[in-house]
């Protein structure tokens, strides 16, 4: 992490909001916590944010490449099906690693429970990336219907993630297993 003296205080302030949200959810961090996290000042913040909705709104824009780049493979090695799985081993290893809290668009939207709400609106953007990130590779590999199959994967995917956040610890292999079986139904061919 940068230090204060060479962050401003918008970007502390959104480094802040993202590792609190995330970590700790958005309705129990409170703008106090916000402000003395990142070391600037309520005043600051509304002079930067006029609401904490508009600094979240930021967050989950921004952190969406981030998100992504953890879980995407970008590379033109392998096969599409290599890719797929690739975003379900992430998650594996995130999840082991403790250093997973679920999907931050879904967090957003649980939380928000407002379809129309600005942060909603990037939480579904965000999302529908990685839907089309699935049905670009399902389509790339063959499969029957790459658009279903990229919804069911994107499902799975949040589906695994609820299932992190109710009971903590490791899906030993689950999502990777299930994620074979998608692809298979769907004809995507094995690596071997």
């Amino acid at each position: 992490m940068t230090s204060t003296a060479k962050t401003s205080p918008r970007e502390r302030l959104i480094q802040a909001a993202t590792e609190l949200f995330y970590r700790e959810g958005i309705a129990t961090t409170g703008v106090q916590k916000l402000c003395e996290t990142a070391g600037v000042s309520k005043r600051s913040m509304y002079q930067l944010f006029e609401t904490k909705d508009e600094l979240l709104a930021e967050v989950l824009a921004r952190s969406g490449p981030a998100n992504f780049a953890l879980f995407l493979d970008r590379s033109t090695d392998g096969t599409p099906r290599r890719r797929i799985l690739h975003v379900f081993e992430q998650m594996e290893k995130l999840v082991a690693a403790a250093q997973y809290f679920g999907c931050p668009f879904v967090n957003a939207s649980v939380e928000l429970k407002d379809p129309a709400h600005p942060a909603s609106e990037i939480a579904r953007q965000g999302k529908q990336q990685l839907t089309d990130y699935f049905a670009e590779q399902a389509k790339l590999g063959g499969a029957a219907d790459p658009a279903t199959l990229a919804i069911q994967l994107t499902m799975l995917f949040d589906g695994l993630s609820a299932r992190v956040m109710m009971y903590p610890g490791g899906l030993d292999g689950v999502g990777i297993r299930t994620a074979v079986v998608l692809l298979d139904a769907n004809g995507l061919p094995s690596d071997a």
